[in-house]
């Protein structure tokens, strides 16, 4: 039965056919959703100022404790497509010449689409494995206690052995490659089309494999810019979080015909 059901997807995959790109399209990307981000203002803003205060929230209870804090946050890396769902529906209706509100958005978030639900499900537990195994590594490793971003830096970047950090890094990205590989297209697919959740996995990988180099850019692109945003004060996220919405729509858009 597991086989019947995965040749099923991959079969129901196939039906959507992916594009080839060029390198420079994720700037493209960056572009249009820039645009949207300004077309349509009131979602978007709001969901940034949701994202920054969630981040305010957690930074305040895990300051202390900056292992727990650093695991969060990359694990909010793997969960932030889901939350970014309602502004893939603004650009949707911008595109489709309509007039978008916040309305628009909300609607995504009723709970009759039981797909986009399990997705969303299935990334918070590869976020919750992430922060699990980056505390047990930082806190079982390092040579002292790390509570502030000083012992962090001191204890696991800097550390004597020389192998901390490299092995925390390494770990982040064996588990964040294949989640941004399965999310990456296959949630905007969820939202706009009736595919099975195993099949809208299946077409991602397929348009990361096709276009590795973009996708590469893409990837470093969303962290760096992301990165970014949070150095003043958490703020840039009141920005950078909608605009990278509304820009992985695009992408979606033109890597799946």
């Amino acid at each position: 039965m597991p086989h019947h059901k995965a040749n099923s997807a991959l079969t129901e995959s196939r039906r959507h056919a992916v594009r080839t790109v060029g390198a420079g399209a994720p700037l493209r990307w960056l572009a249009r959703g820039w645009a949207d981000l300004w077309r349509c203002p009131l979602p978007g803003l709001l969901h940034g100022l949701v994202l920054a205060g969630f981040g305010a929230a957690l930074a305040l209870v895990a300051h202390a404790e900056f292992w727990l804090l650093a695991g969060a946050f990359s694990g909010f890396l793997l969960v932030a497509p889901v939350a970014a769902t309602g502004l893939y529906a603004v650009s949707r209706a911008l595109e489709r010449g309509e007039r978008p509100t916040l309305a628009t958005a909300l609607r995504v978030w009723w709970p009759r689409d039981g797909r986009l639900v399990l997705f969303g499900v299935l990334l918070a537990c590869a976020g919750t494995g992430w922060v699990v195994t980056s505390a047990a590594l930082v806190t079982g490793f390092a040579p002292g206690m790390v509570r502030r971003p000083e012992d962090f830096l001191l204890l696991v970047v800097a550390a004597g052995q020389g192998w901390l950090f490299e092995a925390w890094l390494a770990l982040g990205a064996l588990l964040a490659a294949p989640v941004f590989a399965s999310s990456v297209i296959a949630i905007p697919l969820l939202l706009d089309r009736r595919i099975g959740v195993l099949a809208a996995v299946l077409t991602s990988w397929r348009a990361v494999l096709e276009n590795p180099l973009p996708m590469a850019l893409w990837a470093v692109l969303l962290v760096g810019l992301t990165l970014l945003s949070l150095l003043p004060a958490l703020l840039g996220l009141v920005l950078v979080a909608p605009w990278l919405a509304h820009a992985s729509w695009h992408a979606y858009r033109e890597l799946v015909a």
